[in-house]
């Protein structure tokens, strides 16, 4: 499954292409301190996979392939079905002599944004949105049998895009777009939860600035299901301090299978 012409260039004006590249890009200037992050994910998966043992494995959000233990479910002969609203041609490539992985592009919010580019068009600098009332947040419904599901560092990503592109056409409060953020989370974990899943998601993101001030912020806006088990640890996001206040950031990660 491919986007149209069209909706790749919805998917470029939103800001998706320039999100992908900006991703690895990231993760190339922090000079190693994502490994430990990486490594835990990859292992934590694969505690998953000896737990449930599928047949058929489907990943949510797998990007660039930093975090998921490819090599291995290749060798446990495992179905692998990658799913991502763009796959990088690097990851096209990787995997296109691989006969038991099957990549899909797709609107993991179930269409959501499709629904915002729509509901933007009727909107303009001098008509700006007041409200999120018209746009409803869906559940994924893939047409095929995902078997066992992956949320891979996903779960507090589904509405960054939608937020920031809202908020240029909008004068909606803030405490709106936290109501919207929740509910596209809890809808991602309603998926999640009819199915054997893992979820991989950082919860905090605690901020310091160059004078050494330190604030956190919740970015999990919603609850976490029940788990059979689960592992925490902090994963060093941007600790070269990349950004262009010069702040360090470090996420709080939650790991559970369900």
């Amino acid at each position: 499954m491919t986007h149209s012409p069209e909706y790749r260039r919805i998917l470029n004006k939103m800001g998706y292409y320039n999100y992908h590249n900006a991703l690895i890009k990231r993760h190339l200037n922090q000079d190693g301190g994502w490994d430990s992050h990486l490594e835990n994910c990859r292992n934590f998966i694969m505690r998953a996979l000896d737990f449930h043992k599928p047949s058929k494995v489907t990943v949510l959000g797998s990007g660039w392939l930093l975090d998921l233990p490819v090599a291995e479910m290749v060798e446990n002969n495992t179905k692998i079905i990658l799913v991502d609203i763009i796959h990088p041609p690097e990851v096209i490539n990787q995997t296109g002599s691989l006969g038991n992985i099957e990549l899909i592009e797709d609107d993991i919010t179930g269409g959501l944004i499709k629904e915002v580019w729509d509901e933007s068009r009727r909107h303009s600098f001098f008509n700006p949105f007041k409200s999120l009332e018209n746009i409803s947040v869906p559940e994924y419904t893939p047409d095929y049998d995902p078997g066992m599901v992956i949320s891979l560092n996903l779960l507090t990503q589904l509405e960054y895009l939608l937020t920031n592109f809202l908020k240029k056409k909008s004068e909606i409060k803030e405490e709106e777009f936290s109501q919207f953020k929740s509910e596209i989370q809890k809808k991602h974990i309603d998926f999640l939860k009819k199915h054997n899943s893992v979820l991989i998601s950082d919860v905090t993101e605690i901020i310091t600035n160059k004078s050494g001030t330190v604030a956190a912020t919740p970015t999990l806006m919603t609850n976490l299901p029940p788990c059979r088990f689960s592992e925490e640890w902090s994963w060093n996001f941007d600790r070269a301090g990349s950004d262009y206040f010069n702040t360090r950031s470090l996420l709080k990660v939650v790991a559970l299978t369900f």
